[in-house]
C-alpha cells in the first residue's frame, strides 16, 4: 500500500468523521448513521474514494473496536448493577433471542425456505451490533436503570447469540445429512475457550492494572489488554467479544483498587469506532437491497415484530417499570459484525446455502444499521422523557 496514500486517506476519513460527529452533536442524529453514510459515500456504492488496498485494516479495525467495546460492556456485570438490572437483563435476553428464532425462523419457514436455512438465518437475526447500540447510549448522554441495563442486554444477547447459532449449525448439520460432531465440538469449544480466556487474563489483569498510576489503569495497560485478549482469541480460535466480555466484567467485579477501570478504554476506543463505522459504510452495497427482494423483506420485517414482542415480554416478565416496556425491543435493532460474522461461518460449513446466507445477511444489515441507530436513540429518549414526566 503507498504510504502516501494511506496518510491521505486516513486524514481524510478522520476529518470526515469529525464532520459527521459535530454534526450528530449539533442535530441530535445517530452518529454511527452519519458516520455509515459517510462511508457509504466515499465506498464503493459513492464514488469509490477509499482505495480496496485501505479497506484489508477494516478487519483489524473491526476486531479491535468490537474488543474495546465488549471490554467495557463487561462493566455492566458488576455484583451491584446485577443486582439491581440483572432480572430484567435475563429475562429481556432470553426472551428476544427465544422470539426472534421463532418468529424468523417460522416466518421464513411459511415463505418457502427449507427448514435448515430458515433456522439459520433465524439465529444470525439474534444477534445485536453492541458497537452501535453502546456508541447511541454514549452520544445520548443519558445514564441509569434502562441505559445500563441495555448495555447488559446486549452483552448477553450476543452470547446467547453465538450459543444458539452454534445449536442451529448442529442442526442444520444432521437435517441435511453433514456430519455435525465436528460442529457441536466446535460450538463447545469456542464458547467455553472464550470464557476461559477470559477468566485467564480477566483475573491477573484485575490485580496487576491500575498500580502503577493509582485508581486507574494507563492508556498502555488498558491497550495492552485489549490487544492480548484480541491476539489469543483469534489465535486459539475462540470468541473475542465473549473473552473481553467476561474478561471486562472480572475486572469490574475484581479489581477493588479500581476508581475507573474502563476510562482508559473509553478514551482510546472512539477513533477506533470513527474509522470502523466509516469503512463499514464504505463496504456495504446498496445494490444487494435490490436482490434480497420480498424474501429479505420479510425478514426484515420478522425481526423487528420479534424484537419488539420479545422486549416487551421479557421486560414484563423480569419486572421492568412499565414505562421502559415497549422499548427494549425498539433499541436493540442495529445489526452489524457479528451477524455478517456469524453468515460466513454458516457459509463455511453449507457452502451450497452461502449465496442466500451471505446476500440476504449482507443485504439486511445495511437495513438495520442504518435504521437501528435512529430507534435506539428514540427509545433512550422516549423513557427518559416518560421519567420527566412522571416527576
Amino acid at each position: 500500500m503507498d504510504l502516501a496514500l494511506t496518510f491521505l486517506t486516513l486524514g481524510g476519513l478522520f476529518l470526515a468523521g469529525l464532520a459527521a460527529d459535530e454534526i450528530g452533536r449539533r442535530t441530535r442524529l445517530p452518529r454511527v448513521t452519519l458516520l455509515l453514510a459517510v462511508g457509504l459515500i466515499a465506498g464503493r456504492s459513492g464514488f469509490d474514494l477509499i482505495p480496496r488496498e485501505f479497506e484489508a485494516l477494516f478487519e483489524f479495525l473491526s476486531v479491535t473496536a468490537l474488543t474495546m467495546v465488549a471490554f467495557v460492556m463487561g462493566n455492566a456485570f458488576t455484583a451491584q448493577k446485577m443486582l439491581q438490572n440483572g432480572r430484567v437483563i435475563l429475562w429481556v435476553s432470553g426472551a428476544i433471542v427465544t422470539a426472534t428464532l421463532i418468529i424468523v425462523g417460522g416466518g421464513l419457514i411459511w415463505a418457502g425456505l427449507a427448514p435448515a436455512t430458515a433456522l439459520i438465518l433465524a439465529s444470525i437475526a439474534t444477534a445485536t451490533a453492541p458497537a452501535a447500540t453502546q456508541d447511541i447510549i454514549h452520544q445520548s448522554g443519558q445514564t441509569g436503570p434502562f441505559p445500563d441495563t441495555l448495555k447488559g442486554i446486549v452483552a448477553v444477547d450476543d452470547a446467547w447469540g453465538l450459543i444458539v447459532f452454534s445449536f442451529i449449525l448442529v442442526f442444520a448439520a444432521q437435517w441435511t445429512g453433514q456430519s455435525s460432531d465436528g460442529i457441536l465440538l466446535g460450538a463447545a469449544r469456542e464458547t467455553l475457550g472464550a470464557l476461559a480466556l477470559g477468566a485467564a487474563l480477566g483475573l491477573p489483569a484485575a490485580y496487576l492494572t491500575g498500580r502503577l498510576k493509582r485508581g486507574e489503569p494507563q492508556q498502555t495497560e488498558a491497550l495492552g489488554l485489549v490487544c492480548l485478549t484480541a491476539g489469543l482469541a483469534i489465535w486459539f480460535h475462540v470468541s473475542f467479544l465473549l473473552a473481553g466480555m467476561v474478561a471486562g466484567a472480572i475486572v469490574a467485579n475484581r479489581a477493588r483498587h479500581h476508581e475507573r477501570a474502563f476510562h482508559e478504554i473509553e478514551n482510546l476506543q472512539w477513533p477506533f469506532m470513527l474509522l470502523f463505522f466509516i469503512l463499514a459504510g464504505a463496504s456495504l452495497e446498496l445494490g444487494m437491497l435490490v436482490e434480497i427482494g420480498a424474501l429479505g423483506a420479510a425478514y426484515v420485517v420478522l425481526r423487528i415484530v420479534a424484537r419488539i414482542l420479545g422486549g416487551w415480554l421479557g421486560a414484563k416478565l423480569g419486572g421492568a417499570a412499565r414505562a421502559q416496556r415497549p422499548w427494549f425491543g425498539v433499541a436493540l435493532m442495529p445489526q452489524a459484525g457479528v451477524a455478517v460474522g456469524m453468515a460466513l461461518v454458516a457459509s463455511e460449513t453449507f457452502p451450497e446455502l452461502a449465496p442466500v446466507i451471505m446476500t440476504l445477511t449482507v443485504g439486511t444489515t445495511v437495513v438495520f444499521e442504518l435504521l437501528g441507530p435512529p430507534l435506539t436513540l428514540l427509545a433512550l429518549n422516549r423513557v427518559e422523557r416518560s421519567k420527566t414526566s412522571v416527576r
